[in-house]
């Protein structure tokens, strides 16, 4: 006997059907103040769990946008200062190369400015005194002039005072010739107090762009230490600019190490074997990876010795005595290794020469091969130089990896904010949709037992209107007696 037979009320299926359907609905409707409550709550129970849920999300976000904020403005505290301190050791050092000069200078305008002088009281016109015989002459021309010994007497002065003009207009000229020599020399010393002081109204000049730089640092700087919105918005900006360009410089600074790689890895099958394997990886190529590591961290050692870069506050804050031994002993490594990898590309050069001599031998055309093989001097040296350049370029990967570490912090704050507001969006809006979910389903559980409900409404008006005529007949009646 199936399941089926055991439903049958009746033999006729049909009608067995029905009888389960108005049952169904029967206790549908009985069970509907239980079911109500029933949806209603599982739903209020989604709804409150959903939104706390949301809240607890909203208070990791604040948190976590308060601590985003906390790292940006350190970050940035940390970087104005460097930029500042930088600002003032420029200054100090142009302070210190001026101002060291200054003296020397003050000597020289000096001594300009006394040559000047005396060039200047040498080359000033002086009145010429007159001679002591004009009193004479002035004397002898009162006397009258009928006397013939007068006369005689003024015509020997008159030709005297000619004379004495004349030379008196001589010494006048070379007096004037003199004063103009004095007022040339005076001009190479004008243009070297004109020089001396222009090199001083450059200093100056200089002086004042660097404090300008260093008022604008500064007004950044006050920005970060007063917490405010536009020093965050500012350096947020920054931070994803720097995490972009960074990562491109890296990918960038990625293709080199391939370059590098493919350049030192098959020679390094002869030096180390080419048929051992490492987990699964040939152990020419994990020689030559690892060669490149060292180059790696040997450069990034180095931009910390030399304080470029701050990524080991340890080696930064070594005395400067060991500091510059380790800078030269990075750098005598560094400078190995590029030899190696010269010599490594050397070497793959000469087995690519060795395989194509093998490839022409087998061919049978051996002295074309050789004809062709007559320019690879160029390709050879352009592989070694290539193989000891490429370490000393990756050193500088040290600077955008710095950068790159320092912005990612802010990068990933930033993207763990936002999924933490979808987060709660999504909370929000799942427990709002499970809310008009419930009433939809108290709206739908109503429309199966619609019938029954239509029945119960209808009983309901009529119950209600024999009441309200019982209670008009009721009022009318004792309206009635009171009357």
């Amino acid at each position: 006997m199936n399941l089926g037979e055991m439903l049958m009320i009746v033999p006729n299926p049909v009608l067995s059907g029905i009888i389960w359907l108005i049952l169904l609905v029967l206790i549908m409707y009985f069970a509907r103040s239980p079911a109500h409550f029933a949806i209603r709550s599982f739903s209020r129970v989604i709804h409150n769990a959903m939104r706390l849920s949301a809240r607890a999300v909203m208070r990791a976000e604040t948190r976590l946008n308060e601590r985003n904020r906390e790292v940006i403005l350190a970050q940035g505290r940390e970087a104005a200062e460097r930029i500042i301190e930088r600002e003032f050791d420029r200054i100090d050092a142009t302070v210190r190369r001026d101002l060291a000069e200054y003296p020397a200078l003050h000597r020289v305008l000096s001594e300009e400015i006394t040559v000047i002088d005396e060039d200047y009281k040498n080359s000033t016109e002086v009145p010429p005194e007159p001679p002591a015989w004009v009193k004479a002459v002035d004397a002898v021309a009162k006397i009258p002039g009928k006397d013939p010994m007068v006369a005689s007497i003024l015509e020997d002065i008159h030709g005297s005072m000619i004379k004495a003009n004349t030379q008196a207009i001589e010494e006048y000229r070379k007096a004037s010739h003199k004063r103009h020599e004095h007022l040339k020399n005076m001009m190479p010393h004008w243009r070297k107090v004109k020089s001396v002081l222009g090199q001083v109204d450059k200093s100056v000049n200089s002086l004042l762009t660097r404090s300008q730089t260093i008022d604008r640092h500064m007004e950044e700087y006050e920005g970060i230490i007063k917490k405010s919105d536009r020093a965050v918005r500012m350096l947020s900006s920054s931070s994803l600019t720097q995490f972009f360009v960074s990562a491109f410089v890296l990918a960038i600074a990625v293709g080199g190490a391939l370059i590098n790689f493919n350049l030192i890895a098959r020679p390094m099958a002869e030096m180390v074997g080419g048929t051992s394997h490492i987990m699964g990886f040939p152990i020419n190529n994990i020689a030559a990876m690892v060669i490149i590591l060292v180059e790696l961290a040997m450069g990034l050692f180095l931009m910390e010795t030399l304080r470029i870069t701050r990524l080991f506050p340890v080696i930064g804050a070594l005395n400067d005595k060991t500091r510059i031994r380790l800078v030269w002993t990075f750098f005598s490594i560094l400078l190995f290794l590029a030899f190696v990898e010269a010599g490594l590309a050397f070497m793959r050069e000469l087995l690519m020469q060795d395989a194509a001599a093998t490839r022409a031998a087998l061919r049978g055309d051996s002295n074309t091969e050789v004809i062709s093989n007559s320019g690879l001097w160029i390709t050879t040296a352009a592989q070694m130089g290539m193989g000891f350049v490429l370490p000393f370029a990756l050193m500088f990967v040290a600077i955008p990896l710095e950068t790159f570490v320092h912005s990612l912090r802010t990068v990933l704050g930033i993207v763990g904010v936002s999924l933490l507001r979808v987060c709660a969006w999504s909370l929000r809006l799942i427990g709002n949709v499970v809310r008009f979910v419930s009433n939809a389903m108290i709206q739908l559980y109503d429309l199966i037992i619609f019938a029954p409900l239509w029945v119960e409404r209808m009983i309901k008006n009529k119950t209600e209107a024999v009441k309200q005529e019982e209670d008009a007949a009721s009022s009318v009646y004792l309206e009635g007696k009171k009357i």
